[in-house]
Formats: structure tokens, sequence, C-alpha cells
């Protein structure tokens, strides 16, 4: 085999690849071999390896030759890995320049590798751990939130206006220039007035209306509104308040607080409270501390990321969104039009902590690498119980289902980085206040953690 490389733009790389006449032939003889044990062939047994000719003759003579290229093409992908030492971020995609018996065989496999990466300082940093306190309005805020979870919800007083934080259920007809669009109707709609699900100062129009009152709201679509058509457009929306609920809070007194907690009396919750509270704020500090060490590492890197790499993360970030989505029973169809964005629109969003993720990622990578950081058996065990735990299933199932989607790979470089941040933690300048962080995400059975290695 004879290659050569050359780069293709800023990031993509190019190799030519050539096997000769002899090489050809070899990969035909096992091209044949393969093709024989699912062909049936007249006069030989299933598996029996006919000559090339009659094969050719049965299936086809580029059958043959496409298979001997699909197997150079594979063979040549791993060697060009493997002794030119590089570490491809996309798949390589083949190019046949020439292929014919008796000649050689010329093709090119065109992939972005991973990027050169020159670490700075990732040592001795110094980083400020700063705890946020925990002030009598944060408690007070935080009972506050626990009377509307527990508030009822009751019918509105005869000639009740709409007010902000009202549900009301409404009917609306929209239009744009006089006419009609799809979507734009709707009859009993629910909607809390201040969640600000409509677009523009929709529900800010409908506040001091009473039940059976009718108005025409005035809006403009976004520039950048999911549906191209009405993008930019003033729109008006006819609207009706067909019901008004307000929220009932309940009283803050000593029945209260028994009934949301374990106290008698409202200074004892409050004290909880604040106790939970500063707890929170000292574990949001250490993990803002180390997140600001690791960033500050990444700082100091001198890596130039393919984008390609980017757009890969916004695919699992969106993925990732999607399944969120569909556990709270909504589609991501419907979430984009909520929220008024299309796919563009929403990929831009992700785009900012995309790119911080790959760079973070290739950070701990290349620090794993020179500080010769790797998971061992137990810690890769572990993971895989807490991923047990966390859907409900057993280590086994969950091997498997890695298996199957190759994703074991992933799941050791998951707690190969978490080693690496704790290594970076560790390692901050004397007087930093560095507290380590769990590398295992949970205490889980010995047992089933035994039972995960024999697995695998």
């Amino acid at each position: 085999m004879k290659t050569s490389t050359r780069k293709i733009g800023d990031y993509e790389n190019e190799v030519t690849v050539e096997y000769d006449a002899a090489e050809l032939e070899k990969a035909k003889q096992r091209a044949c071999k393969q093709l024989a044990e699912h062909a049936s062939i007249p006069g030989f047994r299933k598996g029996k390896v006919p000559p090339i000719l009659i094969l050719e003759q049965h299936l086809g003579k580029g059958v043959v030759l496409e298979e001997a290229q699909d197997i150079l093409i594979r063979q040549a992908a791993n060697d060009v890995i493997n002794e030119m030492k590089i570490v491809p971020v996309t798949e390589m995609k083949p190019k046949v320049i020439s292929i014919e018996d008796g000649k050689e065989f010329k093709f090119t496999l065109t992939f972005t590798p991973y990027p050169e990466v020159k670490l700075g300082d990732y040592k001795g940093l110094e980083v400020e751990q700063v705890v946020e306190p925990v002030t009598d309005e944060n408690i007070d805020e935080q009972i506050e939130a626990l009377r509307n979870h527990h508030a009822n919800m009751v019918d509105a007083p005869e000639g009740a206006k709409v007010a902000d934080g009202d549900f009301i259920t409404l009917d609306f007809v929209g239009t744009v220039d006089g006419e009609k669009f799809e979507g734009g109707e709707g009859k009993d709609y629910p909607l809390e007035i201040g969640s600000h699900r409509f677009i523009g100062d929709f529900e800010e129009q409908l506040i001091g209306l009473k039940i059976g009152d009718e108005k025409d709201v005035k809006v403009t679509f976004p520039e950048d509104y999911h549906v191209k058509e009405l993008a930019d457009k003033p729109a008006v929306f006819h609207c009706k308040i067909d019901s008004i609920k307000h929220k009932e809070l309940p009283e803050l007194d000593a029945e209260f607080v028994k009934k949301v907690s374990k106290f008698e009396t409202l200074d004892d919750f409050k004290a909880d409270i604040r106790k939970n509270m500063e707890a929170n704020a000292k574990r949001r500090a250490i993990e803002k501390q180390q997140e600001d060490v690791v960033q500050k590492a990444v700082e100091n890197m001198t890596v130039d990321v393919p984008p390609v790499m980017i757009e890969e993360r916004i695919d699992q970030l969106i993925d990732e969104l999607d399944v969120r989505l569909q556990s709270q029973g909504m589609k991501l169809e419907q979430y984009m039009s909520v929220s008024g964005m299309d796919m563009d629109a929403m990929r831009e969003t992700y785009r900012e902590a995309a790119k911080r993720d790959v760079l973070t990622e290739i950070l701990l990578d290349e620090v794993a690498r020179i500080e010769d950081i790797k998971a061992d058996n137990q810690e890769v065990n572990y993971e895989i119980a807490y991923l047990a735990s966390l859907y409900r299933t057993t280590p086994k199932q969950i091997v498997k289902v890695l298996n199957e989607n190759r994703q074991i790979s992933n799941v050791v470089a998951n707690v190969r980085r978490r080693k690496v941040m704790q290594f970076i933690v560790e390692n901050m300048a004397k007087g930093a206040d560095a507290e380590k962080i769990e590398t295992e995400p949970a205490k889980v059975d010995e047992k089933k953690s035994d039972k995960t290695k024999n697995s695998k």
C-alpha cells in the first residue's frame, strides 16, 4: 500500500491510497470467500468457495470487484489510523479514482483529524471560592415559592379583572393582513398571565379585561420566527375571555408549617431552610470554583477546533433536549413552535455551550494523556451501576445497551475526564481553598458492581 497525504482547506486531510494489481487480486480471493458464504451456486455446497470465474458468472463481475474494493478500503482506513497515528473526528469518506482487473486500485480517504493541542498552565492555578450569603429575603422567597406550590386555584369573583399571575381560558383568532393563518386560532385555550408563552406583550394586553370581554391584541412576530411566512409580520388576535382563576395562597402559620415540613414552628422551619440554603450555596461555590479553574486551563490552551466537532456537539445537545421533552410529554417541534424558533435558530442558541463543551473535553483528554490518567475497571463499574440505578434497570442490561450502541468508550471517557477535573482542582495553587470532588457518581452495591464486571 502506498499513501500520500495533503491538506484540504483548514481542517480536512485527504489520503491517496494505491494498491498494486497483486494486492487487488488477493482482495478478490477474500471477497470470493465472503460472498460464497451467502451465495447458493449450482454444483457447489453453500460456503464452498468456487473459482473466481464461476462466481463472477453467477453473481456478476462487478459484485466481486466491489466486494474486494470495500475490503481494501476498510483495510486502508485502519492502516492509515494505526501507521499515521491519527485520530479522525469524522468518518473517512472514500472516493474511488480507478479500479480495474490486472491494474492498480487507487482511491482517496477524506476526513477531519483530531486537532493539534498545545497546553498552557493547568497546575498551580488560583481561583477564589465565593460563597453567596443567604439573606432573610432569600428565605422569604423560598417560603413564598412553597406557598405558591400549595396554592389553590379558585374562580375569580363576578366582575373581577384579569391580573398578572391569573390563569385564564380564552378564545382567539389571529390574522395577518386581514387573513387567518394556520395555528392562529384557539378555543378555551388555557394561559397563565405572565408566563410569556405568547409572543411580544400579548398577555399584558389582556390585563384588566373581565369574563366575556373581547379585545383586539396587536403584536408583531419575531424576525426569527420559525414560520418564515409570519416572521416580522404584524398580527391582530381577536380575543374573548372565557374564565378567570386566581391563586389562593395558604396562610403562613403553624398549620402550613406542619403540612410542608416536620417542624412545629415557623422559626424552626426558617432555621432549617437557612441551613439547607447555606449548604447549597457552599456546594454551588465549590462547583463554580471547579468550573472556573478548568475554564482557566482551557483559556491557557491553544487549539484550533474543527467546526464539525462543534456541530456534532450541538446535535448531541438537541438530542438530549428532545429526550427531556419527550419525558415531559412534549415533542421538539411543539417546543420550537412555542419558543418561536426554527432549527437554525435553536442550533445558534446552543453554539457557545457546544464550543465550551468541546474545548473542555479536549483539555481534559490532553491532560489525561500527559499525566497518564486512566479510568480503572472498578470506577467504570461504579459508573455503570450508577446509570443502572438512574434508569431503574440492571448493570448487565446497561452494558448490553452500551455495547449495542458502541457507547462503552464514552462511559470510560466520562470517568477519566472527571478524574482529570479532580486532578486539576487538587493541583490548584496553595491557599486556593480547593475541595475534593467526587469521582464516583454514587454509592452503589458492591455485589452489583461485581456482576457488572463479570458481564463486561
